[in-house]
């Protein structure tokens, strides 16, 4: 990554971090900030996170492995990665009317994981998200197996968990991202 675009980046997750302390009290954005600079692969993947309209920031620090843990906060699922099935199976199952790609590929290709149904939960205690859009989250190997996947969003004040077939696929439903580092 160039030298300016990382420092734009930097700029803006720290401007992010300043502007949300409520979801990362007791951090320190100087720390935060060189173990970024000491893991260019994941400041990479943070800046695809960034620019696919994620508006990734941290949101925990794990004491016993060191690692800061971002999740994509934008309000809405984030807008570059929405009309996507939920897997590669899913994807090549489809004979006709196939959207670009599924929510699996797009996030292993930027080195980030969707979040799970306990991190979905999670992110929604740190505001209110996914009140007009739809993120599909980490499926159990169970349900998939059946045919389906999980997707969540937050209607009537409240958060809630579907199931759909993993090769449908919405304008209003993407995917959000975790990765730590």
């Amino acid at each position: 990554m160039p030298a300016e675009q990382r420092e734009e980046l930097l700029r803006a997750l720290k401007t992010r971090f300043e502007k949300n302390m409520n979801r990362h009290r007791d951090l320190e954005w100087d720390a935060i900030q060189a173990k970024l600079e000491a893991n260019p692969e994941k400041l990479w993947s943070l800046s695809e996170m960034e620019e696919t309209g994620g508006a990734p920031d941290v949101v925990a620090y794990d004491d016993r492995t060191g690692e800061y843990t971002f999740y994509d906060c934008s309000a809405e699922s984030p807008k570059d990665r929405r009309s996507l099935c939920y897997d590669r199976e899913a994807l090549e199952s489809m004979k006709a009317h196939k959207p670009q790609d599924s929510a699996l590929d797009v996030a292993d290709a930027m080195g980030i994981e969707l979040l799970t149904e306990e991190q979905y939960q999670e992110l929604q205690q740190l505001g209110a998200f996914d009140t007009k859009t739809s993120s599909w989250i980490k499926t159990p190997s169970a349900v998939r197996a059946l045919g389906g996947a999980l997707f969540g969003d937050r209607r009537f004040g409240r958060v809630f968990m579907y199931h759909n077939g993993a090769d449908s696929y919405y304008a209003g439903r993407g995917f959000r991202g975790v990765l730590r580092v």
